[in-house]
């Protein structure tokens, strides 16, 4: 059986197309004459090298050219995947179109790989029809607990239609390509547009790892909330001591809501400039993207906040309604101010313009939540939560002891002056 797959329509480029276009020659010409069986045993081992590594890389498990396929489905950006993830199942001669790719990688699914052990006399494609990760703990995929699931479908799907019911449903539910299977980006720039990278190892932290500040973190769920269900919601600034939590608070919000459409694109202070090249490869997704920024300060001389400012609330083109900005700073007032600015009649013959230039930015995010350092007893209620978390057996009047000599020494009373405290102990009593 020869399958053709020039004849691909839409999903005609995808990533690593190396290895889809070494197996499919070698499906086609195993048994060929043309050849002689040391050449396709050469094209043979040189996809499966790509193959394997490319699953390990992935933590694909089971029949190794089934992930590969699957993955190639969900990750691929095309005119009807595309549509899939924004609306009902597109109707029209597109589908047409991709029942035509769907007949020719349900083919591919359906081949039985250990025919060319037989003819090759090799043993190498039946064990990748049931390949075990070395490592099981390892979850890379987890963003994506379904994988599994979907290649188990696509692999049992009676025929090209039933194929399309179960990859639409994927596309509707997950969506298609890094969007879709990744929760955090960050921002790489390219002569004169941008890429976003995903981000494949995030801090797994919630919002209940997180001792205290209950205040604040319902002040973020809320808004959070509102922002993934559809309404209206508030660009958020969380400010004050360093070390309360404000980054991790943000981390534990993309953890607990990445399953309702929410994502992430850090980006910091010298790509100001880029946000409109963000902005534009964000606005029409079905996505909600928080814009993250993280100790986020300006100097006096430092003008790329105006970039920031604009993108806000200021320009002609209006901010997306998927789009918000979530930053954390040490200062209320995000830019520097000096006394200069109020007192210094010679710097500058409108002082009050001045202030108010540099207050405008801190204004500009309707939702400021405050997070100050824990007074001795909140901090010390820091500390027994997390060695109890941890299973820090050591009586309560030593622990508190020795947590004050820790602070006085590193930092401070802040949550993170606590945490870094539980790690020494972990150190010490795994010696």
């Amino acid at each position: 059986m020869y399958i053709n797959t020039n004849e691909l329509i839409l999903y005609k480029y995808f990533y690593r197309p190396d290895i889809f276009e070494d197996l499919s020659w070698v499906i086609n010409n195993y048994q060929s004459k043309a050849f002689s069986k040391e050449n396709i045993k050469s094209r043979l081992y040189e996809g499966l090298h790509k193959l394997v590594e490319f699953s390990v890389d992935h933590d694909f498990s089971g029949n190794l050219f089934h992930c590969y396929l699957t993955y190639v489905l969900i990750t691929n950006e095309n005119a009807f995947s595309r549509s899939c993830e924004v609306s009902e199942k597109p109707s029209g001669t597109i589908n047409e179109l991709v029942l035509n790719d769907f007949i020719i990688l349900k083919k591919l699914y359906d081949f039985d790989l250990s025919l060319i052990d037989e003819v090759l006399q090799t043993q190498s494609l039946n064990i990748i029809k049931s390949f075990v990760s070395y490592d099981t703990d390892k979850n890379t995929n987890n963003s994506l607990p379904c994988f599994n699931e979907l290649v188990n479908r696509l692999s049992s799907s009676e025929n090209e239609h039933t194929f399309y019911e179960i990859i639409t449903d994927f596309y509707k539910k997950f969506g298609v390509g890094k969007f879709g299977l990744n929760k955090a980006f960050s921002v790489i720039h390219c002569d004169r547009t941008i890429e976003l990278k995903p981000i494949t190892n995030t801090e797994q932290i919630l919002l209940k790892d997180l001792v205290g500040y209950q205040l604040q973190k319902n002040e973020l769920i809320k808004n959070t909330e509102s922002f993934v269900q559809g309404r209206k919601a508030n660009n958020v600034l969380l400010y004050g001591d360093s070390g309360t939590g404000k980054s991790s608070s943000i981390k534990a919000i993309l953890n607990e809501y990445f399953k309702h459409g929410l994502r992430m694109i850090e980006v910091y202070k010298h790509q100001m400039k880029d946000l409109p090249l963000i902005i534009e490869q964000i606005k029409d997704r079905k996505y909600k993207f928080i814009i993250y920024m993280d100790d986020l300060s300006f100097e006096d001389f430092e003008t790329d906040y105006k970039y920031l400012k604009a993108v806000i609330e200021g320009g002609l083109e209006a901010k997306p309604e998927n789009v918000l900005i979530y930053a954390t700073s040490n200062r209320r007032h995000i830019i520097r101010e000096k006394w200069s600015d109020k007192n210094d009649r010679d710097d500058d013959l409108h002082t009050n313009d001045t202030v108010q230039e540099k207050l405008s930015l801190s204004a500009r995010f309707g939702l400021p939540i405050l997070y100050i350092a824990p007074n001795r007893k909140e901090f010390q209620q820091i500390v027994k939560v997390l060695a109890d978390k941890h299973h820090i057996n050591i009586p309560e009047e030593e622990l508190y002891l020795e947590a004050n000599r820790w602070e006085l020494r590193n930092g401070g009373l802040s949550g993170r002056t606590a945490q870094h405290f539980i790690t020494y102990l972990l150190g010490k009593n795994n010696k």
